[in-house]
């Protein structure tokens, strides 16, 4: 496991739009509560590499249950998070992919916490990719912490 981000987020821009969320709602199957991506940050030119956020709003269908008086976004959740970043670096860089899913999701680890207010980034960096099949490694980002990382394996199905 990392201790170092994937990406330098400091030489980002994380103000930009590279995909803005009508972009991502073509791209993505995923709708209302279930998108976890309002839009892409940056990507390489090669769709490799990618970062992404989603702003924790007050309103998010978990902060009342997950949990009450101190909601905490599900950890579920941020897979999810980064495994739609990988499906739409997956769908630019093979833009005939079709229907993707996620069948893996390993060296899971948790460290840190996510809450409302909280601008989550999503990072992703490609391992290995063809047609039918992705790796990713995927951090998640909240005040320049690592909040959770993972290896996620997607594919066309």
């Amino acid at each position: 496991m990392a201790n170092e981000l994937l990406i330098d987020l400091n030489s980002i821009d994380l103000n930009a739009v590279a995909l803005n969320q009508a972009a991502v709602d073509k791209l993505l199957p995923q709708t209302g509560p279930m998108r976890q991506m309002d839009h892409l940050i940056w990507r390489d030119e090669q769709f490799s590499c990618g970062v992404a956020v989603k702003h924790i709003r007050q309103d998010e269908f978990w902060v009342p249950y997950h949990i009450p008086g101190r909601p905490l976004m599900p950890g579920v959740l941020m897979i999810e998070a980064a495994a739609q970043l990988c499906s739409v670096l997956q769908t630019l860089a093979i833009p005939d992919v079709g229907f993707l899913g996620f069948t893996r999701c390993d060296e899971t680890s948790f460290r840190g916490q996510v809450v409302p207010g909280d601008h989550f980034y999503t990072i992703s960096k490609l391992v290995e990719r063809n047609r039918r099949r992705f790796v990713c490694r995927v951090q998640g980002v909240v005040n320049s912490k690592l909040v959770f990382e993972s290896t996620i394996t997607g594919m066309k199905l």
